[in-house]
């Protein structure tokens, strides 16, 4: 856990509450965060939903974990407490954009259930809906589609602690969507996902 470093601060509460702000988007802010192998199809399925909201006229983000990691987390490498340093400080993130209204779609490895844990409970304790979404693919189809050879380098020794070669990936065992992407299109999976949200009414502000 994080421990508060900085002295001589106090939170300044604002005047505008969140419900207002999802009243003024016209939906409500959510975090929608992918967990899965590398190559399990995260990234793709993340680009095509967050395509398709804003076509609907919705306001969605998307967070990628490489992407953050050429800025906001470049300091940061792939041991396990970096890793966990790497998750909390987007799960913080998503929850300002999902706090500001934002359908926030993050695609993370997050290997490691008791970091996802920690950012759902960080949504949870703000009253802001978080779904984590399993995008599930077995290593053997992962290891095949292998789009940056990264599981080749891994199984020649050239990358070491690799999520699902020789560091372990813990599935998660409370998923609100569970998406086989051996089996499921990406069409299928956006699809999914874009029910999961009508379903529970975060589309709308009502």
């Amino acid at each position: 856990m994080t421990e508060q470093v900085a002295t001589n601060i106090t939170w300044h509460e604002g005047e505008v509450t969140s419900a207002e702000r999802h009243k003024n988007m016209q939906q409500k802010g959510v975090t929608l965060w992918m967990t899965g192998l590398s190559a399990s199809g995260k990234s793709t399925i993340a680009v095509a939903l967050e395509q398709v909201l804003l076509q609907q006229g919705k306001h969605a983000y998307r967070l990628d974990g490489d992407n953050v990691r050429h800025g906001l987390n470049k300091n940061l490498g792939f041991s396990a407490e970096d890793r966990a340093e790497n998750i909390r400080r987007i799960g913080e993130v998503a929850k300002l954009f999902a706090e500001a209204g934002i359908i926030t779609i993050t695609s993370f490895i997050s290997p490691y259930r008791a970091d996802r844990d920690l950012v759902r409970k960080l949504h949870d304790d703000a009253g802001l809906p978080f779904f984590e979404v399993y995008v599930d693919a077995p290593l053997d189809v992962a290891e095949e589609r292998d789009p940056k050879g990264l599981y080749k380098k891994a199984r020649a020794g050239e990358i070491k602690g690799f999520t699902g070669i020789d560091d372990p990936y813990e599935a998660p065992d409370k998923a609100e969507l569970h998406l086989r992407t051996d089996k499921l299109s990406v069409e299928d999976s956006v699809r999914a996902m874009l029910t999961y949200l009508e379903e529970h009414g975060l589309l709308t502000a009502e």
